[in-house]
C-alpha cells in the first residue's frame, strides 16, 4: 500500500508531465505564428494579397499560446512575482513557501473557478450558435477557440494545486527537518 505522500507526489509528477507537454506545444504554435505573420506581412506588403482569415489565425493562434502557456509557465515559476517578498535575503525559505501556500489558495485557485464559471455560458452560447467570424473571409468554428477558455483555466488550476501539493510537502520536510 502506498503512502498518502507517495500518491501526492505521482500526482504532481504527472501534473508536471501534463503542462511540459502542453509547454512544448505553445513553444511550436509561437514558432507557427512567427512563421505565418512574416507570410502575411510579406503577402500584403510586397505582393498588396491581404487575408482576413490569415490575420484571425494569426489572433487564434495568439490566444491558444496565452491561454495554454499559463499552466507551463507556472510550472517553471515563470510568472511575475513582487522579488521583495521572494528573494533569500528578506524572507526564510519556509516564509515563501507559506506565501506560495497563502497565494495559490486565496489568488490563483478562486482566480481560476470564476473564469471557468464565468466563462461557460460564453463557450456555451458560441457553441449553440456555431459561431464563427463575423468578417466576409473570416474563420469558422470560432466556437472552438472559445472552447479553450475553461479548459485552459482548469489546467492553470491543476497546475495550482500540484504546486500546493509540492509546496505542502516542502513545508512538511522543512518541519521535520527542524524538529
Amino acid at each position: 500500500m502506498e503512502f498518502p505522500e507517495q500518491k501526492l507526489q505521482r500526482f504532481t509528477a504527472f501534473t508536471d508531465k501534463l503542462s511540459a507537454r502542453i509547454g512544448h506545444l505553445v513553444a511550436w504554435l509561437v514558432l507557427l505564428l512567427v512563421l505565418l505573420v512574416c507570410y502575411d506581412v510579406s503577402m500584403r506588403y510586397l505582393f498588396h494579397n491581404g487575408s482576413v482569415a490569415l490575420q484571425e489565425l494569426e489572433w487564434h493562434l495568439f490566444a491558444l499560446i496565452f491561454l495554454l502557456g499559463a499552466a507551463p509557465t507556472l510550472k517553471d515559476d515563470g510568472h511575475v512575482r513582487v522579488d521583495i517578498f521572494h528573494q533569500d535575503k528578506w524572507l526564510s525559505l519556509r516564509a515563501r513557501i507559506w506565501i506560495n501556500l497563502l497565494g495559490t489558495l486565496i489568488f490563483l485557485l478562486p482566480f481560476c473557478l470564476v473564469i471557468i464559471t464565468a466563462s461557460w455560458p460564453f463557450v456555451r452560447n458560441a457553441f449553440l450558435q456555431n459561431e464563427g467570424s463575423p468578417d466576409p473571409g473570416g474563420l469558422p468554428d470560432r466556437y472552438l477557440l472559445k472552447a479553450i477558455i475553461p479548459l485552459a483555466f482548469s489546467l492553470l488550476a491543476l497546475q495550482g494545486v500540484a504546486d500546493f501539493i509540492r509546496n505542502l510537502l516542502k513545508l512538511r520536510h522543512i518541519s521535520d527537518t527542524i524538529q
